[in-house]
């Protein structure tokens, strides 16, 4: 063999064996530090959840380990004296937000759909953009929309119903993103497969391609629910608070949690400021209840193959 021919680490495209050494110990103190970095951030947000959550249950749970909590109303309480109930604000918030997903999810779904299996266009980019801007809208923005609406233009009294369209408006982005990103990652072999067999597109989306992205769709319903039952801007300005059990959307005020804790956190009494960290429990209680309700109808209905 002549020299000409003879193989170097050149034309083997080899490097030296200390260079690779080089390489491979530099990549792993990279993985190293990245993996310090994430460790240390994950701790850092950590933290506060940590500290906000124990500082609830230590401050509010001997408000929730007492039975009249969950069956009494606060008629008749004032804020010197202890005692009381939440059950006219939970009874509030849970109606509040079953009607507002009653409204919102359809839209929000829908829309998605719309955006994801069928719009093409100058249409769809409109309607993309709305969804941002509604995104980032300030929840007293929201409010103050439908004050102008159902007070200024229609004349009508601020009620409960008029708390749940603007919370709407706060909802159907989230449930609207939601959908769309999981519709999206729906495989299109799916899809492809169905119309192969001679299934309408309008079937294939209601029996493929939403119960394969249900899981996530559920998720999404869940997180904007998460965010409209903390809101208080809208209900400040359309649903003044009541210590008295009401159930009526329509007329009169309806309690809710987040009401509940601004209508006793301005008073310096003990008993009032219990109240507060006994509803700022309760609330993220419920909040709790609705994520771990979704993990498991998710769970039981995904698809299997």
């Amino acid at each position: 063999m002549s020299a000409s021919s003879a193989p170097t680490s050149r034309t083997l495209g080899t490097t030296a064996p200390g260079a690779g050494d080089g390489q491979q110990r530099r990549r792993r103190v990279q993985d190293q530090i990245a993996r310090i970095l994430v460790w240390a951030a994950f701790g850092t947000a950590l933290v506060p959840l940590i500290w906000i959550l124990g500082s609830v249950l230590f401050k509010g749970g001997h408000m929730l380990a007492d039975g009249i909590w969950w069956t009494n109303s606060q008629y008749g309480v004032t804020a010197r004296r202890v005692g009381g109930g939440a059950v006219h604000a939970i009874q509030g918030t849970l109606i509040q937000a079953a009607v507002t997903a009653i409204i919102a999810v359809p839209l929000g779904v829908f829309t998605a759909i719309y955006l994801v299996e069928y719009g093409r266009g100058r249409l769809v980019r409109a309607v993309s953009f709305m969804v941002d801007i509604l995104t980032g809208i300030p929840s007293i923005v929201a409010g103050l929309f439908i004050y102008a609406i159902w007070v200024g233009t229609f004349g009508f009294r601020t009620a409960a119903f008029a708390v749940s369209l603007s919370l709407v408006i706060l909802m159907v982005p989230t449930v609207v993103r939601s959908t769309e990103e999981m519709l999206k990652l729906v495989p299109n072999e799916l899809r492809e497969a169905s119309f192969a067999l001679g299934v309408p597109k309008w079937r294939t989306i209601l029996k493929v391609v939403l119960p394969t992205a249900f899981s996530g769709i559920v998720t999404g319903i869940l997180l904007g629910l998460a965010r409209i039952m903390g809101e208080t801007a809208p209900l400040l300005i359309l649903g003044p608070y009541t210590k008295s059990i009401w159930v009526n959307m329509f007329s009169g005020n309806m309690a809710t949690l987040p009401t509940m804790i601004n209508e006793d956190r301005v008073e310096a009494l003990q008993p009032a400021i219990d109240r507060v960290w006994g509803a700022s429990l309760t609330l993220v209680l419920m909040i709790l209840a609705f994520n771990l309700a979704g993990r498991v109808v998710s769970r039981y209905s995904k698809v299997r193959n």
